[in-house]
């Protein structure tokens, strides 16, 4: 049985706060700035797609940052220079309908829990970048967490990761992936449902393809199979689906997410969105809107140092993974040695190759655009040895075509 929730500090019981914060008045220059980093962080979708970029307004913005244990303060970048190294940059995705849309239902529905929790890691020589899922129903060891007041939450032996936000916040899920993986996260970033909703928008709509149908009475999703461009509400909903899509677990779940990822991150890369400055700068405006960031990303500097080390790595080197996990009781384990040894590889910083599975709700697209043979033999690039994942690591790059594999009412 799992350990229960015992706070050393006064405090008697669990509350999820709302963050809101106002906007100051700018000047002419503050908002030329804004401007010029907004187009810069706007490449950070190459990351964590659904909900990376974090440059438009931070220096204005008065909303707090959440510190993290291990974050770093680092130098301004000199002149718009791509940060020194690799990243570690934990994206968690809140399920809280605080301050949201009533479309989602009442303030009081749920609590504050991580619906999707990914970490996007920059190698040090900024030639590729993985962002790793974990499964929302993953069964994990959280450690002491700080309660807000002072004090600590005692460490819990086993417990579903999508709880950390409602015990420890923010911070409370960063400590439990570094504890999980034995990396440090200097990075984070929350983001909620109406930042999904505009950046889907901003961009004027995500093409995704669906191989078969998709129905799902729970987040009232309904598409039939072939190309659809979703924005606003039916892409939030989409990427939601978990009844509609392959057999209806949180897994394949993730596998339809990384279908739109990919998409997303192509739409965002195309000289159509990163030639139109109305589109970048809603792009970022309409992120940060609704995010909640770590004390070390509250600053443009090392949002744009981040953007710029992310901005020409090649989609084909962009890889979105899906921890190895296996079955038990209402949810998932890590499976190992495939877990550890996907994070030894990580902490390494060798690039990832994966095995050839994208998972159950995800398939090739037979319709993709065919890719150019090389017209000449390509010189091997130096550097550390490819990690090859076993089939139990699910995804697909950014560069790769993929369809969602829909689930019909009468299957589910």
């Amino acid at each position: 049985m799992s350990d229960q929730l015992r706070p050393r500090s006064s405090r008697s019981k669990l509350s999820t706060l709302a963050r809101h914060g106002r906007l100051k008045k700018s000047n002419p220059v503050t908002t030329v700035f804004k401007f010029l980093a907004a187009a810069l962080a706007v490449l950070m979708v190459s990351s964590v797609s659904v909900a990376a970029i974090a440059a438009y307004d931070v220096a204005s913005s008065v909303k707090p940052g959440v510190h993290l244990e291990n974050e770093v303060k680092g130098k301004p970048a000199q002149e718009f220079s791509a940060i020194k190294g690799g990243v570690n940059l934990l994206l968690v995705g809140s399920d809280s309908r605080k301050g949201q849309p009533a479309v989602f239902g009442a303030e009081d529905a749920t609590g504050d829990l991580n619906d999707v929790t990914m970490l996007l890691h920059i190698s040090e020589d900024h030639s590729n970048a993985s962002v790793i899922s974990f499964p929302r129903d993953m069964y994990v060891p959280i450690p002491g967490c700080p309660d807000g007041k002072g004090g600590t939450y005692d460490a819990m032996s086993s417990q579903k990761i999508n709880t950390t936000l409602t015990y420890g916040g923010l911070a409370c899920t960063v400590l439990t992936v570094e504890a999980l993986t034995g990396l440090k996260i200097p990075y984070a970033a929350e983001v909620q449902f109406s930042g999904v909703m505009a950046m889907s928008t901003a961009v004027g709509g995500v093409e995704v393809c669906v191989a078969e149908d998709i129905e799902d009475k729970h987040t009232d999703t309904y598409l039939k199979a072939g190309k659809h461009t979703l924005q606003g509400l039916a892409a939030l909903q989409f990427l939601r689906t978990r009844h509609g899509i392959g057999d209806g677990s949180d897994l394949t779940r993730i596998n339809n997410q990384q279908v739109f990822m990919s998409a997303l991150l192509r739409t965002i890369k195309s000289s159509a969105t990163l030639s139109d400055p109305t589109k970048v700068y809603s792009l970022a405006k309409a992120a940060t809107a609704n995010m909640q960031l770590s004390t070390s990303l509250n600053n443009v500097d090392t949002l744009i140092s981040i953007a710029l080390a992310l901005k020409d790595i090649d989609l084909n080197k962009v890889i979105f993974v899906q921890v190895p996990t296996g079955n038990v009781d209402s949810g998932v384990i890590p499976i190992q040695p495939d877990f550890d040894d996907l994070f030894t590889a990580v902490a390494s910083d060798q690039p990832l190759q994966l095995g050839g599975s994208t998972g159950r709700g995800a398939t090739v697209d037979p319709n993709a655009p065919a890719t150019p043979a090389p017209t000449a033999t390509p010189t091997p690039t130096p550097g550390a040895p490819v990690t090859v994942l076993p089939d139990t690591a699910t995804g697909q790059t950014a560069g790769e075509f993929t369809c969602s594999v829909g689930r019909t009412l009468n299957n589910q």
